[in-house]
């Protein structure tokens, strides 16, 4: 079983940017953008959600594979660019979960999403529907954020038993002229359970170099 708290000091020692680990894998250029382009999708769209078990090739470059295969194709036309998270939630229950876009579909309409099985499954919906309609969110704050998505992978990867359905950011602190602190919550699911989890990083942000990480549940 996980422990209800885990510390990190000095973790990933050789992280001076953010973005190099675990992000290198993923697009500067399209992960991190302009405020005025996220300004026009802050609001949540209902629509519909379909599945897909993926395949080894996206138009994104990031694998089906990737954030635990809670990943997601999006229309060419779309607002949603590669790299972006999306909270999807299922109209039908009320379950939600977060997705990274990893693909992008020709002929999609602007308000329909293809999710990879695993995420179709983790919003309770039979595959066997093969469609169902749900409420769209990009994760804009996270996105913003940029220690908040380093903060999401870590709990990802401490809980892959559990799906990410929601975050927030608690606070932001300027604790001297070397070290900013943040801490997020973070909503996981599992068959069994839900569960929140508060994750601190401190960091210096002059040179983004970590000084510690620090995560417990609440």
């Amino acid at each position: 079983m996980y422990p209800n708290h885990f510390h990190m000091p000095y973790a990933y020692p050789y992280v001076t940017n953010p973005y190099q680990a675990p992000y290198a894998r993923y697009p500067y250029s399209n992960y991190y953008r302009g405020y005025q382009t996220y300004h026009d999708v802050r609001q949540p769209v209902r629509g519909q959600a379909t599945w897909t078990e993926g395949g080894t090739v996206t138009q994104c470059g990031i694998p089906w594979s990737a954030n635990l295969y809670m990943t997601v194709a999006v229309g060419q036309n779309s607002p949603y660019k590669c790299g972006d998270t999306l909270k999807v939630k299922n109209l039908a229950n009320g379950r939600e979960v977060l997705v990274t876009v990893v693909d992008q579909v020709a002929g999609y309409g602007k308000n329909k999403v293809n999710l990879h099985r695993k995420a179709f499954e983790t919003l309770g919906a039979n595959v066997d529907l093969g469609v169902i309609n749900v409420e769209i969110t990009t994760g804009v704050e996270l996105e913003e954020e940029k220690w908040g998505k380093y903060l999401l992978e870590v709990v990802q990867s401490s809980y892959p038993n559990y799906d990410v359905t929601d975050y927030s950011r608690v606070s932001k602190t300027k604790q001297n002229a070397n070290r900013m602190k943040e801490t997020y919550k973070y909503v996981l699911r599992s068959p069994q359970e839900t569960i929140t989890i508060e994750g601190t990083v401190v960091y210096n942000p002059n040179t983004d170099r970590i000084v510690s990480m620090d995560f417990k549940e609440v």
